[in-house]
């Protein structure tokens, strides 16, 4: 009962913040496309080669969005990978403390589901951060655009998944044709 209450009371609080997340990301300037984020050593890091793959691409766990949502206790402390379509960026989840991430310097991205085709749905059980810093270099993301996201499962609170970014990868923007290679 109080997991369901939970749900409730940030599925509403989720609701009035995106309503206004937008704002500062209105205005669109052109930026890079892919991002190696590298969050144990963000301030160390030099220059990011931004065609690389993680340095150790080979341990992320190859998965579905709705997999992971199914069975968040599976992917629990996992590095996983995926392909999804994005949908916005976003404040859901942001400082909520039993899987907390300050929203000084963290938004998060949903993503939308992919077993609903004829309406768009985010994938709100998903909550996927990154870096502010990091997501200003995808501020032309439109929704409908096609993405790889790397990323770590960090928490199931409330029996969602909730994962932090290593690395977003733009596959296709929605309105070109040009791919990129992840």
């Amino acid at each position: 009962m109080k997991n369901i209450k939970n749900k409730i009371i940030l599925s509403l609080f989720a609701v009035f913040v995106m309503t206004g997340s937008m704002i500062a990301f209105a205005d669109k300037a052109p930026a890079a496309k892919e991002v190696n984020l590298n969050l144990a050593a963000a301030t160390k890091a030099p220059a990011a080669n931004v065609s690389a793959q993680p340095a150790n691409a080979g341990s992320y766990i190859c998965v579905t969005p709705l997999a992971v949502v199914a069975n968040p206790d599976k992917y629990l402390n996992q590095k996983i990978k995926f392909k999804a379509t994005f949908d916005k960026f976003s404040t859901l989840g942001l400082d909520y403390k039993p899987a907390f991430r300050d929203s000084q310097k963290y938004i998060s991205f949903l993503i939308k589901r992919d077993d609903v085709t004829d309406h768009t749905i985010p994938l709100s059980e998903m909550k996927i951060f990154i870096k502010r810093t990091d997501a200003e270099k995808f501020i032309d993301l439109d929704s409908g655009d096609i993405i790889e996201v790397y990323g770590k499962v960090f928490s199931n609170a409330l029996t969602d998944t909730w994962m932090d970014t290593d690395k977003l990868v733009v596959v296709q923007k929605k309105n070109k044709n040009n791919k990129k290679k992840a």
